[in-house]
């Protein structure tokens, strides 16, 4: 059995999902520290245990044992406090996937400091604004030119931050150079006291709608993450498990540092300063992953490409999340690889929270069933549960049964979620933002604002966020649906469907496509498209707008960013 697992789930093995679902069970003691309680106590236990193997578009590779994160994340530490970080300072991280990501994170919780992870493609507004609104009083960047140019416009204006660090060869005059600092840190790192209920890491969301939020999770979400890790990635001790993103974005707690170190494995990280679809085709043969989890554009790439020259075998289990998977991707992915694609659904503020678990079968398309963290269920505008086929809000009311209980507390008492000061797998709340924070809870009840719909055997099926599903001539269309029929067609490489206004009908639905290779956009090609969806799903469905563009516009993490193209249309 798991050494650190068991010292948290009673029970770790189930029979069945109805099993899983209604008998798994987590602790979080007290003083929980993911630093100190997993990848320290790993250290201990195995000394010799591998944590990361890194690899880049370079072709080198590193390793690194738990003992190495915690002697590098214990000078971390220590240089840290020389630069004046102390508990609840707040602390931004822009490292792409640098060795640094992971010992900085964890000399962070050991100081009980707080991490901002941001993207490379911040600006300098978008720095401006975070550094400002969180109070960062230390940046830590990567030596890449763009994102220093954009740090140097906004630092004048950034009014709590004092210092900024540079991980890299090349230091500018003015900034400290990070390397150094860790290299003459003492190793000897004297332990600080904290409690699980502590802040720990913020994520700004997506900002579809306003300014971006705060989402704030406490010491306990590395526990929530089990579920993630063990049950859906179905990571293996000692096995080496790979999520491609950037350290920016919350599928890296996902997936390349919390519930998989819990689990034993050792993290693959592919450190690309830009996406090729050979790129990680190479990159999977050098790390040679067990599990394997990527944003659905990965795998929309990969289908269309040569992969006969490439060796899968080492894979035994591969998921998706970040956006759904259309069932051609999924149905093409297993015919050139053999390998079923699981999905699962989930968000910065949340831990998995549906997913296809290991003793469901897949139906492509579907997002799976329930978590059991979480009393999951579909609401309508008035808040009440949407019958079978009938599309609702995703909510999670207060007192989930399986919520996770701070140890010492009364399994009979509903946990409070607002504040989220004694629960994992749930964010404690919007930083900063009572207003909203309260606003995000309808009563006891929390409405993540994505949309979807149950079928006869209790699978989920995404819709789209609240603000995506188009409304056109009295229908509510969910953009996944018409997205899926255009994956089908052969001169599809990717798309993302939108609405767009219309004098007439109010919305109406937009489709801009990449095109594969050999295939050229014209009137023709827009007509035999328009025709497919009528084909395939319900005609009144089909995209009457038709744009072919070189690419679309995505996070850093692969995500499509179908707000940007609204906000173009509409301006």
């Amino acid at each position: 059995m798991n050494e650190i697992i068991s010292r948290y789930c009673p029970r770790i093995e189930f029979d069945s999902y109805d099993d899983f679902y209604t008998n798994y069970r987590c602790n979080v003691p007290e003083n929980f520290n993911f630093a100190y309680d997993v990848v320290d106590e790993w250290a201990e236990l195995q000394p010799e245990k591998l944590a990361l193997l890194w690899t880049n578009d370079a072709k080198e590779v590193k390793s690194f044992t738990f003992t190495e994160i915690k002697r590098l994340s214990d000078k971390s530490a220590n240089a840290l406090i020389s630069l004046g970080v102390k508990r609840g300072d707040v602390v931004m991280l822009i490292l792409k996937q640098r060795p640094e990501v992971w010992i900085l994170m964890c000399a962070l919780m050991k100081i009980g400091a707080i991490c901002i992870p941001g993207t490379y493609q911040l600006t300098a507004k978008d720095l401006e604004y975070r550094c400002n609104i969180a109070d960062v009083k230390l940046l830590i960047t990567i030596d890449d030119a763009d994102v220093l140019k954009n740090i140097d416009i906004a630092r004048s204006e950034c009014k709590k931050l004092e210092k900024i660090a540079v991980v890299g060869g090349t230091i500018p005059s003015g900034y400290i150079d990070m390397r150094a600092e860790i290299e003459k840190a003492d190793s000897d790192f004297t332990k600080i006291p904290s409690s699980a209920k502590d802040p720990m890491l913020v994520y700004f969301s997506s900002g579809t709608t306003g300014m971006p939020k705060m989402v704030l999770h406490n010491h306990a979400i590395p526990l929530g993450h089990i579920v993630t890790a063990k049950y859906w990635h179905c990571v293996e001790d000692n096995g080496v498990h790979l999520t491609q993103t950037d350290s920016g974005w919350a599928k890296f707690a996902w997936g390349k540092i919390y519930g998989q170190w819990i689990c034993g494995a050792a993290i693959g990280a592919y450190d690309t300063e830009k996406f090729t679809p050979k790129g990680m085709l190479d990159a999977l043969q050098r790390l040679r992953p067990v599990t394997f989890c990527a944003p659905a554009t990965v795998f929309r790439y990969l289908i269309k490409e040569d992969l006969s020259g490439y060796d899968f075998s080492f894979i035994r289990h591969t998921s998706v999340a970040g956006e759904p998977l259309s069932p051609e991707v999924y149905n093409k992915f297993k015919e050139l690889t053999g390998l079923e694609i699981r999905e699962g659904f989930g968000q910065s503020e949340t831990s998995v929270m549906a997913a296809v678990f290991k003793w469901l079968p897949v139906k492509p398309g579907s997002m799976g069933k329930p978590a059991p963290l979480f009393d999951l269920k579909l609401l309508d505008e008035n808040g009440e549960t949407c019958d079978k086929g009938i599309v609702g809000n995703m909510s999670i009311t207060r007192a989930g049964k399986n919520m996770y209980d701070i140890e010492g507390g009364d399994p009979s008492v509903p946990i409070p979620v607002i504040g989220m000061s004694q629960s994992a797998g749930v964010f404690r709340g919007y930083w900063k933002d009572k207003e909203i924070t309260g606003n995000s809870w309808s009563g006891e009840t929390y409405q993540t604002g994505d949309m979807a719909w149950s079928d006869d055997d209790g699978y989920l099926w995404f819709v789209g966020r609240n603000d995506d599903v188009i409304k056109c001539s009295g229908y509510r269309i969910g953009p996944f649906e018409v997205e899926s029929a255009l994956m089908e067609h052969p001169s599809v490489l990717e798309c993302a469907v939108t609405a767009a206004p219309d004098a007439m009908r109010g919305q109406v639905v937009k489709a801009t496509i990449v095109l594969a290779r050999g295939f050229t956009g014209g009137e023709e090609l827009i007509r035999e498209l328009q025709n497919h969806v009528k084909r395939v799903t319900a005609p009144y469905k089909y995209p009457r707008i038709v744009e072919f563009v070189p690419e679309l516009p995505k996070t850093i993490s692969g995500k499509i960013q179908r707000n940007m193209i609204r906000k173009k249309d509409f301006s």
